[in-house]
């Protein structure tokens, strides 16, 4: 597979550039969340409206409302994760609560002479995406070791041992590794060469024994206001301004031992952990209209404009400990007690990409009194710039190196990734209070490389019950995530990675009441 254009960990000062290409997919290829009603039908909301999710699908829909609405929804999510590294499979499981809409919507008649003609205001809060789970794989690799980053770093600085030592751009790695004498300097052939330990172990035909966890925390949070006119209930226009709040937490934990039997080959294993965190706010528009050219058809079209992260702001501290056996022994060291002795940080900006959505619905014995229809049908067919994304610098006067940076990745961005197409498919049945309903969603592969295979497929169902001003719906939403994650990254060498085959299971509940 094809190998990255830019080391990631660069630095300058104490300001920290490790933004990689797939924060891009972490803040965008997320399945869609809603109430529990609109989980129950694969999430196709673009042409139906009705429900409080349209606030973050199609605005447009907020026009079917003619009174007030509140909601609640909570969630409970299931992971269980399969990773597959190297002919090795782990299985490891993580359960955690979660949000969909909470909010108001409040819909009235703009024309007592025109009752068909009025107009809807929201507000609401999302979960859009849950960061909560743990994902763990291993495996034997005769290929290479994730300290050969270290030693490329090193040998490719241009900088002495010392040097790079007591620069803290090299405080998260690169120091850590010459400290522990993990990396060296060795005579081979004649020539002086940077290298790591564990080289010498492949070299020696040994494999060595990798073991990467990545547990994960927090979530991506929107605020949604949304207004929508309706025009003699055949033309429905909205928006809404979505305020995307980022928490994300990341404890990465990556092991690596010697596989044989040898004592005294200078190196046993070594553990690197890797603290890292990402907080932030951005900003959003969705517009979107509706039209109904039969009272029992239901066209929809959304766009979305790509969310931009005003600023987001990267933590960081990492340790390293090592056994180098004879060579040194047992060694520690930590981010914090290294030259600048300060967590690394980062502010940047970034834009995630651009979506546009067009939908269709059709409604079974469509009136106006929708408390006697008896079904309907929905789909929605989405396509998402993922190639779009990109990082951008907060710095009023940003160093050539740091625009370099930006420029690189964003580069490399456009070259991993594709646009793609995502489908939602649903529909309810109702019988006098209570409602049946079933969905599909599929989320095409983003990446450009047909060896990263990722993609998203969800089947739900559910039940409603709706009687004198109260609602209660209830959803099991199954999801088939498939993506990769990369151990580690080399510049010289073709990077390994893990296939990484997520189920989540969703039970969502939905409370509201009409006033």
């Amino acid at each position: 597979m094809k190998k990255y254009l830019l080391s990631i960990l660069l630095f300058t000062g104490t300001k920290l550039f490790a933004q990689i290409p797939e924060d891009v997919l972490k803040y965008s290829f997320f399945p869609q969340n809603g109430t529990a009603r609109n989980l129950a039908i694969g999430g196709a909301m673009g042409s139906l409206g009705g429900d409080i999710t349209a606030t973050f699908v199609n605005p447009a829909g907020l026009g079917n409302y003619r009174t007030g609405e509140f909601v609640f929804t909570p969630s409970w999510f299931m992971n269980n994760n399969k990773a597959d590294f190297r002919n090795s499979r782990l299985i490891n499981k993580k359960n955690n609560f979660g949000i969909g809409p909470i909010g108001l919507v409040y819909g009235t008649s703009t024309n007592r002479n025109e009752p068909a003609t009025s107009q809807a205001f929201s507000i609401a809060v999302t979960q859009t995406a849950s960061f909560n789970n743990t994902v763990k794989y291993r495996g034997y690799n005769n290929y290479s070791s994730f300290a050969e980053q270290w030693a490329e770093e090193v040998s490719k600085s241009g900088l002495n041992f010392d040097e790079v030592y007591s620069n803290p751009q090299y405080a998260y790695g690169s120091a850590q590794a010459l400290h522990t004498y993990l990396v060296d300097t060795f005579r081979v052939g004649g020539d002086l060469q940077v290298k790591s330990l564990p080289e010498f172990i492949l070299e020696s035909g040994q494999s060595l024994l990798q073991e990467k966890t990545i547990d994960t925390r927090g979530g991506i949070y929107e605020i949604g206001l949304g207004y929508a006119y309706n025009k003699k209930d055949q033309w429905l226009f909205g928006g809404s301004l979505g305020v995307p709040i980022v928490d994300y937490r990341n404890t990465t934990t990556f092991t690596e031992s010697d596989t044989s039997s040898n004592a005294h080959n200078n190196f046993a294993n070594f553990k690197y952990t890797d603290d890292y965190s990402t907080r932030g706010v951005g900003l959003n528009l969705k517009l979107g209209v509706i039209y109904k050219p039969k009272e029992f058809i239901r066209l929809g079209l959304a766009v979305h404009s790509p969310t931009y992260m005003i600023s987001l702001t990267d933590k960081r501290t990492s340790s390293l400990t090592a056994n180098t056996e004879d060579y040194n022994g047992t060694s520690a060291i930590s981010s914090t007690t290294l030259p600048n002795g300060q967590p690394g940080e980062s502010k940047y900006s970034m834009l995630t990409p651009w979506k546009v959505m067009i939908s269709g619905s059709y409604v079974f014995r469509e009136i106006q009194d929708v408390r006697k229809q008896k079904a309907f049908i929905t789909a929605d067919i989405e396509y998402a710039g993922y190639k779009q994304g990109g990082f951008f610098s907060t710095n009023e006067a940003p160093t050539s190196e740091e625009l370099n940076y930006y420029k690189t990745l964003n580069k490399v961005i456009r070259q991993q990734y594709k646009g793609a197409f995502n489908f939602r498919l649903g529909g309810e049945l109702k019988f006098n209070v209570i409602m049946a309903r079933l969905g599909a969603a599929y989320y095409m592969n983003p990446y450009k490389d047909p060896a990263l295979n990722a993609n998203r497929l969800l089947l739900s169902g559910g039940l409603g019950y709706r009687n004198k001003g109260f609602f209660i719906d209830v959803t099991y939403v199954h999801s088939f995530n498939k993506d990769v994650d990369f151990a580690y990254r080399l510049q010289d060498k073709s990077n390994t990675f893990a296939t990484v085959k997520n189920q989540r299971g969703n039970i969502s509940l939905t409370l509201g009441t009409k006033f």
